[in-house]
């Protein structure tokens, strides 16, 4: 069965890190994915953990109930210029110690390297896995990888070629929904694809940018490189998700024991509470129409 968690992100202005799992608890999850936060694992900065602060993050996460099934750190691990991914590799290792002192089980992230420079980008993404796959593979942990909007690959099919190139069963792949249309919008056929490879989904709506022959946005000056996307509630966009929760049914990756779904709607902050609640209940429904 697969696990809903909530992406706390909304709730980083307000909060503070250690009460992440109290606020979780309060909205019906019982996890929650860990995100870049200033006090632990910040983007594309070292990590600032540390043996103290995880024992009180363990702690607090064991007295609310919730479990961390996952963290998200964003480094620059495919960025084409050496210091900087010199930086992310040792940036990453230290994310990998916390994530084994935290008992989390998987790590999702992004490739973080530039589009304009894809070649290069790529070459430096497998430069870092030489080292970076090894403790992944030796800690018995699971990497999955999203190809983000304004990355050096960004196409679902694509992006799925250059991580089966690393030859890992511990690679996989996380299909963010409000990333659809930047993947080339091939739910049925890629996720298929994917197989037992497919790691985590997170599930937010988003518009298609490529709609109304590429001018349903429209910013300046023309033939700018700038990517839009969203992350909104289910439902308040135009992802498919009855055509996307179906593939996933028809795959087997809702029965997985060890399917992730993460909530990370992140355009309404104002109404946090009620929208994480709405996402919980959504994704229920979806889970369960699905697999009937």
């Amino acid at each position: 069965m697969a696990t809903i968690a909530l992406d706390p992100t909304p709730f980083h202005h307000d909060h503070g890190l250690l009460d992440f799992p109290d606020i979780v608890a309060r909205l019906g999850y019982d996890a929650m994915q860990l995100t870049p936060h200033v006090d632990f694992t910040p983007f594309f900065r070292y990590p600032k953990a540390d043996d103290a602060l995880v024992a009180a993050l363990k702690k607090r996460a064991a007295d609310a109930g919730v479990r961390i099934p996952a963290i998200l750190p964003v480094h620059r691990i495919s960025w084409p210029e050496e210091p900087q991914r010199e930086a992310a590799v040792r940036n990453f290792l230290r994310v990998i110690d916390l994530a084994v002192e935290l008992e989390i089980p998987v790590i999702n992230t992004e490739f973080s390297g530039r589009p304009e420079r894809s070649e290069d980008s790529e070459a430096a993404f497998y430069r870092s896995m030489e080292v970076i796959l090894p403790r992944i593979e030796q800690e018995g942990l699971r990497l999955n990888i999203d190809p983000h909007p304004d990355d050096f690959v960004e196409d679902g099919l694509e992006a799925w070629r250059v991580l089966r190139g690393l030859n890992s069963a511990a690679v996989g792949f996380v299909y963010v929904a409000s990333h659809t249309f930047h993947y080339g919008n091939r739910a049925t056929s890629l996720i298929p694809e994917l197989g037992d490879r497919l790691g985590a989904v997170y599930a937010a709506d988003t518009f298609d940018h490529t709609r109304s022959h590429g001018l349903r946005y429209i910013s300046n000056p023309p033939g700018n490189a700038a990517r839009v996307h969203q992350h909104l509630r289910i439902g308040d966009g135009d992802v498919d998700w009855s055509e996307l929760f179906g593939t996933l049914a028809s795959t087997g990756y809702l029965d997985r024991d060890d399917a992730l779904i993460v909530s990370n709607v992140f355009a309404e902050d104002e109404t946090a509470d009620d929208v994480s609640r709405f996402q919980l209940s959504r994704l229920r429904e979806l889970i369960d129409s699905a697999r009937a």
